[in-house]
This record gives structure tokens, sequence and C-alpha cells, in this order.
């Protein structure tokens, strides 16, 4: 029989890390097969340019995995039974259950409402596909001098701001910040960021929390409103519950923790990898939700279960936070480094340049996962033990 690997999620994470796992490791005892709910690979550090109208075309997942002997199936995850080791999905096919012998997790996350009145009912996003598109038909329908507020002062929702203020110049944007617009970034990258919002006419509400959004507004702390036609909740990122619901360990975000190789610390046959993943980084900080960290912590997590089912070592990639890069519209970024303590460094790169830089890294990364066994060897590694007993072996 076959070690059964079966991999939750196709997004940065899942997509690379099952291209990965099929390019070194042999189809003779391995059977690899991912789970998403969505047809598409779904290129999510794009997806406010889709809400704003622009036309983005995402690869097929089927395209994806053709020829590489990875199986696709399309549904949703519904619950994980760490004891029984399987997946209750359900989908066009109806409900199934899928039995594995290794598990990877990497069903990312989504918005984080904070329990905020009204955010749910009234607010709009660009954490998925459908609730971007929902929000491009509805900022379509809007005209000019209409109202939109982004609520949150970090990355999404800067480059947010920024992407709509500059595609729709007839909108009236503003942004919300809890604290001080760019207060993490280095002096000369914050006031690069301020006049690039001065010049696209983006009204910022600094010290400003939302506590309650409507249809029309949005009221900030002591009962101050905003008007707002369309409210855009950019305020964090939340994972599903489905890991603490299945038993596994937990931090209190609710991300899967993991040892230093992304091995849950409560079931050893069970690896997490990208947001989902609560990883300490080498600086021994909680790596923070990003496609960044999904990229240290998918490796991580497929050379240990690549290493460990053929006896190998387990390699140590490096889990370090190098910086951000922010969208600032089509033709303007801003490149931050950080250091050790993931504090700005003085130094920075903004304008075209930057915006150069910044399309390089989103084709790049779409291009990796659009080709996820780009250069497969013709000999791949076979497993340490025999196929049937590898679960057994691996889990030790």
């Amino acid at each position: 029989m076959k070690h059964r690997i079966v991999v939750l999620g196709a997004g940065y994470a899942g997509a690379f890390a099952a291209g990965n796992l099929a390019r070194r490791l042999s189809p003779a005892d391995t059977e690899i097969t991912v789970v998403n709910a969505v047809p598409d690979f779904v290129e999510r550090m794009r997806l406010h340019q889709l809400a704003i109208g622009q036309d983005l075309v995402f690869s097929k997942l089927s395209d994806v995995f053709a020829g590489t002997g990875v199986r696709l199936r399309l549904a949703r995850v519904t619950g994980v039974d760490p004891g029984r080791r399987t997946v209750a999905v359900t989908g066009e096919d109806g409900d199934g259950e899928l039995t594995y012998d290794t598990l990877l997790y990497a069903l990312g996350s989504s918005v984080a409402h904070h329990g905020v009145p009204g955010v749910a009912e009234y607010a709009f996003d660009v954490t998925g596909r459908s609730s971007a598109l929902r929000l491009r038909e509805r900022l379509a329908g809007l005209g000019a001098g209409g109202a939109v507020l982004v609520v949150g002062e970090g990355l999404t929702g800067i480059e947010t701001a920024t992407e709509f203020a500059e595609s729709r110049p007839d909108l009236s944007v503003a942004l919300a910040a809890r604290g001080e617009l760019g207060a993490w970034l280095s002096p000369k990258a914050r006031r690069h960021l301020r006049r690039t919002f001065d010049r696209l006419g983006i009204t910022v509400h600094e010290h400003t929390g939302i506590e309650a959004v409507e249809p029309t507004r949005a009221i900030a702390a002591g009962g101050t409103s905003i008007p707002a036609d369309v409210t855009v909740w950019s305020a964090g990122f939340a994972v599903d519950p489905l890991a603490a619901a299945a038993g596994l360990e937990v931090a209190e975000t609710g991300q899967i923790l993991v040892d230093r190789t992304m091995r849950s610390v409560s079931h050893p046959d069970v690896y997490a990898a990208g947001d989902c993943a609560y990883a300490i980084g080498d600086n021994g900080r909680p790596l923070p939700m990003s496609c960044a960290s999904a990229g240290s912590t998918t490796m991580q997590a497929t050379a240990a279960i690549i290493a460990r089912l053929t006896g190998g070592e387990v390699p140590t990639v490096g889990l370090k936070y190098y910086g951000n890069h922010i969208s600032l519209g089509r033709r303007d970024a801003i490149f931050q480094m950080v250091d050790d303590d993931v504090r700005s460094k003085s130094w920075y790169l903004g304008g075209r340049t930057a915006a150069r830089l910044k399309a390089g890294v989103l084709k790049g990364a779409g291009w990796s996962v659009a080709h996820p066994t780009f250069g497969m060897p013709k000999r791949r590694r076979r497993l340490a033990t025999a196929p049937d007993r590898a679960g057994v072996k691996a889990a030790a």
C-alpha cells in the first residue's frame, strides 16, 4: 500500500508543497492528494486588484497539477480526525472521507472580525476570491463621489486603499488606523507613505478604532461617525477553528502549534505550513501571517516530510522575516527591510523601482505555483521502509 500524503489547501503554501513533494518523492510508493474548495489557484496578494475591477487570470488547479501525479480533490474540508487519520470533505460529488498517513495542513486564514458588530453583515474584505468579487460588484455600482472606508493600517489595508484611490480617483477613499499610519516603518519610508496618501487624496483617520459597522457608515470609539458607502475590513486575519475542533494542540490564535520542523507538537503525522502554523522564527518570535512566512514554513515542512519518509537527516530551513514589500498602486511601492528584532532598518526602497520589484515578486510567486514540479528529476527518492509501514516509521 502506498504512503498517502494529503495536503489541505492549494494556496501559496499548499500548492507549492504538493508540487515539491511530487517532484522529490517516487510515485511508486507515495500517493499525494490535494484538497481545495475552489478550482483555481487564487493569488491572494492580488485580490485587492481584482476587487477594484482589474482583469486577472488565475491558473486552473487541474492544469497546475496535470502530469505531476498529484491528485486533486475539489471539496471543502469539514473535519479532521487525527485518531483515525481521516479528513471529512464535502463538494459537488457529495460528502466523502480521505485517509492519510501524513497530513499537511495548509488551509490559510480569513478575515478577522474581532467581534465588531456589523462587520459580518455589512463590511467587505479581500481575503478570498468570492469576497473580492462581491466587493468588485459593489464598487462597480458605486458612482462618483462614493465613500470607501478601509479599516486597518497593515499591509492589506495600505495596499487596498492606495490601489482603490489610484484606480478610481472618482471615489472618496479613507483609511482608519488604530495607531499612526506606517508607525512600524522607518522614518524615511513613513514619509514616503504619507506623501503617497496625500498624492492619491486618501483621508487618514489615525488613532481611530472602529467599534461598529453600519450600511452607510462606521462608528469609531467615542461615537464618531465616518461616512462609508462601502467599508472594507482589513483589520487582521483569523484561522478556521477546524484544527482546534480536531483536537490538535493550537495556540490562542487557533494556529497549530508546531516544532522547528513544522510538525504538530501533539500529532506527529500532521504538519502545518502558512498562516495556520504557529511557527517560531529564528529570532524567537512567532512568524507573521504572510506570503513570505508561507514560503519558509512550506519549505521546512516538505523538507522534513521527505527526510523522515526516506530515512534522511531533517535539514533546517531558515525561518527569518526579512521585511515588507508594499504595493502603493501600480506605479509605486515600498520595500522595507527589518532586523532580527523585526525593527525597520533605516534603509528602504521606494517609487517605481520598488513597484517593479514588487511586480516581480508577484509574478515569481504565481509562476512557481503554476509550475509546481519544474525541474522534476528523472529519478525520485524512494521511501526508506515498505510503504505500508512508512506512516508508522514517520510518526516514530
